[in-house]
This record gives C-alpha cells, sequence and structure tokens, in this order.
C-alpha cells in the first residue's frame, strides 16, 4: 500500500530533531576514488548550499547548514575540520545528498549542522503540509478509475489549490507574519514583499509590552499623485511629452511629519500659558471635566499610515527610534509549492479544491456540484473551529474579569 503525505511517519531521530545534526558514514572508496556523495535522507529541511556547483560564483548569502569532515564517529566537529563553503555543494534536494569537492577519505564521517534558523523552522513542522503534497494526496484520493474523476490534469488542480490557499489563508488558516523593524528618520518602512494586509502595528517600549498603533483613519493621508497646478487656474500643468508635472514631496505629508502630537490628541498642559479652555483659569474650575474627546484620538501611542504612492508604512513623528512589530496577513502562496498547510485543515483544502475543480467540468451533475459546495463550506467552517485554538482554561480567565469595574 502506497503511503500518502499525511500518513508518512515520522523520520528524523531526536538528535536530527532537536539539535539539527546528522552524521553518515564510514566514506568508502570508489573506482574514481574517495567518496564524495552523501546522502542525508531523513532531514525534514531540504537543505540549502552556498554554491550550486563548483565552479559557479556564490549564489546565496549563507546555506542553511555547515558540513564538517570528521576522522571517526567520536572525533568532535571544529573550525579545523570544518569544510568550507565553496568546498560542498547540494546535489539533489528530494533526498538530500551533498557532494564534497575533494572526496572524503576511506573510514571517515561527515557532519553536517543545521544553522540556528533552519532548526528553529523544522519545530513543529510535523503539524503541517506542503502543497505539493496535498496535490499528490488529491490526485490519488479523487483521480482515477472508481474514483469521482476519471481524469484530471495536474496543473488544473494546482491552480484550484493555490486559489483555495489563497481565499483560506485570509480568515481560515494561519498566515499571519511579522516583523521587528525600527522607525528610521524619515519616519517609513517598506510594505513587505509578502504582504496583503496587515492585522496589527505596536511598538515595544523598555520591558517589551506592545502599545498598539492606531491607522490614521482620515486624520491626514498620503495622496497617491501630486500634480503641479498653474497658479492662476489650478489646472495641472504638463510636460512636453503631454504628461501630468508631478511635485516630488506631498505638503499634506510633509504637516503631518511636523505635527505635534499634543495638539491632535488634547493633551494639552494647562499651565503652558495656552488661551482660552486649555489656560489655568479654566482648567481648574473643571478639573477633570474634558469633554468633547474622540477616542480615534485621545491616545499616545501614535498613528501610522500605508502610502500607496511610495508602497511604505508612514509613522507619526513621536514614534521615530522605537521598536516595532509589524504583524501582517500572507496570502500563503510566497514560497510556491512548499507553502504549508496546517494538518488540521487539510480536510477542508481538499474539499475545497474538489469542489472548485468540479464546478467548471461539464462531465459533473449540478447535483454533485452542490453537494461539493455544502461539504467544502462545512469542512471550512470546522477548520476555522480547529484553527481557532480556543482553550478551556484561557476562555475561564478572560471571563474573570467581567465583574470588575470599568475604570476608563
Amino acid at each position: 500500500m502506497t503511503q500518502t503525505a499525511a500518513t508518512i511517519p515520522i523520520k528524523e531521530n531526536d538528535s536530527q530533531y532537536y539539535s539539527g545534526q546528522y552524521m553518515v558514514g564510514p566514506a568508502v572508496s570508489t573506482d574514481a576514488g574517495n567518496q564524495s556523495i552523501f546522502k542525508f535522507p531523513d532531514f525534514n529541511t531540504i537543505l540549502i548550499s552556498n554554491y550550486n556547483d563548483f565552479s559557479s560564483t556564490q549564489v546565496r548569502d549563507t546555506g542553511n547548514f555547515s558540513a564538517h569532515l570528521l576522522d571517526s564517529a567520536t572525533t568532535l566537529p571544529t573550525a579545523a575540520n570544518l569544510i568550507t563553503p565553496d568546498a560542498i555543494i547540494v546535489k539533489d534536494t528530494t533526498n538530500n545528498s551533498i557532494e564534497i569537492k575533494n572526496g572524503a577519505d576511506a573510514g571517515s564521517f561527515i557532519f553536517v549542522q543545521l544553522t540556528t534558523i533552519a532548526t528553529g523552522d523544522n519545530y513543529g513542522s510535523y503539524s503541517y503540509l506542503k502543497l505539493n503534497q496535498v496535490i499528490d494526496n488529491f490526485l490519488m484520493s479523487y483521480v482515477g478509475q472508481d474514483q469521482i474523476m476519471m481524469r484530471c490534469k495536474r496543473s488544473d488542480i494546482l491552480f484550484h489549490a493555490r486559489r483555495a490557499m489563497q481565499e483560506m489563508s485570509y480568515d481560515t488558516l494561519k498566515s499571519y507574519k511579522s516583523q521587528e523593524l525600527t522607525i528610521p528618520t524619515n519616519l517609513t518602512v517598506p510594505i513587505p514583499k509578502d504582504y496583503v494586509n496587515y492585522t496589527r502595528v505596536a511598538w515595544s517600549d523598555a520591558s517589551g509590552v506592545l502599545h498598539t498603533i492606531y491607522p490614521l483613519n482620515g486624520l491626514s493621508g498620503s495622496p497617491f499623485t501630486l500634480p503641479l497646478q498653474d497658479g492662476k487656474t489650478g489646472v495641472p500643468s504638463q510636460s512636453s511629452y503631454n504628461t501630468n508635472l508631478e511635485a516630488s514631496q506631498s505638503i499634506i505629508e510633509d504637516r503631518w511629519d511636523r505635527a505635534t502630537d499634543a495638539n491632535i490628541s488634547g493633551n494639552f498642559n494647562p499651565f503652558s500659558g495656552a488661551n482660552g479652555v486649555y489656560d489655568y483659569a479654566w482648567y481648574k474650575q473643571a478639573y477633570g471635566q474634558r469633554y468633547g474627546l474622540e477616542p480615534e484620538t485621545s491616545q499616545r501611542n501614535g498613528w501610522f499610515d500605508i502610502n500607496e504612492r511610495t508602497g511604505m508604512f508612514t509613522f507619526s513623528s513621536d514614534l521615530v527610534g522605537l521598536v516595532i512589530q509589524l504583524s501582517y496577513i500572507s496570502d500563503g502562496l510566497s514560497y510556491d509549492l512548499n507553502s504549508i498547510v496546517p494538518k488540521m485543515a487539510e480536510e477542508a483544502l481538499y474539499a475545497q479544491i474538489l469542489y472548485r475543480v468540479t464546478l467548471g467540468r461539464r462531465d459533473i451533475d449540478n447535483g454533485s456540484k452542490q453537494i461539493y459546495k455544502r461539504d467544502s463550506y462545512a469542512k471550512t467552517r470546522n477548520a476555522k473551529i480547529r484553527l481557532s485554538n480556543l482553550k478551556l482554561d484561557e476562555v475561564v480567565q478572560v471571563f474573570r474579569g467581567q465583574s470588575k469595574w470599568i475604570k476608563h
């Protein structure tokens, strides 16, 4: 019986999983000389080298592993027996085979150590499937003799699998990512390359506590185009090529960068000598009775906006130099067929692919299509419940605060 990707048992031993270490050997002599190819098939992580072949230039800043050539199984890996990155390449990623430039003497061992990042990526990997594995499973279970579909192109399944992944990533799958960034003096950071929508933007205080930064929501803005206008008529001016001339800097953005946040939030000092309702003469008569404050602006965490013209997140001036966490949603396809699917949503993805594939086929009757549609909806709903990660103890802890007075 052929095993599906979902039923393949764990291959890695404890050392390979927890420490990212793998040793093979002893090496043997070959007709061409010393053994030069070694395989590490039990690694869940695909090995990546700095070079694609020995004659090429370096193609990556760094690989995800280091290799040591050891005299025996008891020899410790050190800097002295480290194989330099230009003397090792990955020959085949399907079985993680590597080639050593000068080969290994008979009786020696090869010790591979994954980098810290690669080892961390491997932790918890058993709870996921790769999209490529999902497609293979679907072909085996739903396409063929006595199956729902007699035949179906892999390219069709791939298209609908990617579309299902995108839709499920927005509100079902755990496709949330985050970046730790420092706000520079120009108050902007680029939008991440796999960004779809943000979930939270927050700055960190000295204790590491995150404080939510709120969007502008119309308080200010970032114009998409900046046409230069005729001073008398206000009509946009054109160049000799009949296109509108545009300014290099937005007046609105420049004014916002120089804005005083206290004037916006209402955080006035009554002793500052201000006139009107904010001076001390009025303030002492109505202490604490500040009416008309807007919750959107009465906060001290700052504001951010997304400037579509420049492709940047922009921030208010009081946040310069602060460390922020930008949390956002990805569509789950930034790594193509290496995209991962939680196993608790695997059945939902099969159901979505089946419905989407059969929807455009003439050999599937409408009654069956409606059944597949309802099945897809039900299994996606179940996946949302499973992935919501609700725990009774955590819910009880939150509800313990229901009897407390609201103090703000």
